[in-house]
């Protein structure tokens, strides 16, 4: 039985993926922002396996530092994050946003928030070796604009969504790098395209496909011993962004992440 940490359990492709974990006999840390949904979940998952709740706001990197520490308090080995939790492009014309922080709401949740939550669990992480860390990204990937890293002129949801996606791809290899020799794994995935979730439904776009077929590419990284520094379509390898690969451009990311991090 391996204890795995799922952010964004609540609903989409983190609930189903926490049930098919659960059914298989793992320990499941579900992860929401709202506690009544979160306790609910809980329940639900309890009266099939073993299963704890975590509620905390990713659009505020306090929060995710207190995640971070609540979970590592309650186990200190950790055998695998899966950071799933998201914001999508928004409703059709909807405008900027930004996060309790102030950044950029799509590049905080989607790829500050899970930066931040990965360094904070690193040693419960390193304890529980071998352990994995999945990151759940998109095919929509776009280069980040390092002159308006925070998207404040011509702003775009998709766009902002499709950056901070790229931004969680580069970070991705990175950190493999860095954590090579560690026992800790680190990946990045498309699960699936347009799946049917409130997400997707919100952004004005018709689904393309079920949380479903999602889930087995989050089930595999999860589950299976795989190379690191990977980045899968489903469960096929693939190629990311191929700016992602590119050391000048994750070198500059790297010191962004830094900057914003510490703002």
């Amino acid at each position: 039985m391996s204890t795995i940490l799922i952010t964004g359990a609540t609903s989409g492709l983190g609930r189903y993926v926490a049930f098919a974990l659960v059914r298989s006999g793992h320990l499941v840390l579900a992860h929401g922002r709202d506690p009544g949904r979160t306790e609910r979940l809980v329940d639900e998952l309890r009266a099939e396996g073993e299963a704890e709740g975590f509620v905390a706001d990713l659009a505020s990197l306090a929060q995710v530092r207190e995640l971070g520490r609540r979970v590592a308090e309650a186990h200190p080995a950790l055998d695998v994050l899966v950071n799933n939790a998201g914001v999508g492009a928004g409703s059709p014309g909807s405008g900027r946003e930004v996060s309790a922080d102030g950044h950029e709401l799509r590049l905080a949740v989607n790829y500050l928030a899970p930066v931040a939550l990965t360094r904070a669990l690193l040693p419960a992480l390193r304890a529980g070796a071998p352990a994995r860390i999945v990151n759940v990204g998109s095919a929509g990937q776009e280069p980040v604009d390092f002159d308006d890293p925070e998207f404040t002129g011509g702003y775009d949801g998709f766009a902002a969504y499709c950056r901070a996606k790229f931004a969680l791809a580069a970070h991705t290899f990175t950190l493999a790098e860095e954590l090579a020799g560690t026992g800790v794994s680190v990946n990045v995935l498309h699960p699936a395209t347009f799946m049917d979730t409130a997400m997707v439904r919100e952004g004005g776009v018709a689904p393309w496909s079920t949380v479903a077929d999602g889930a087995p590419g989050v089930l595999a990284l999860a589950t299976q011993e795989l190379d690191t520094g990977r980045y899968f379509d489903g469960t096929r390898p693939a190629r990311a962004h191929e700016a992602t690969y590119d050391p000048q451009v994750r070198e500059r990311l790297s010191r962004l992440t830094e900057k914003l991090l510490d703002a």
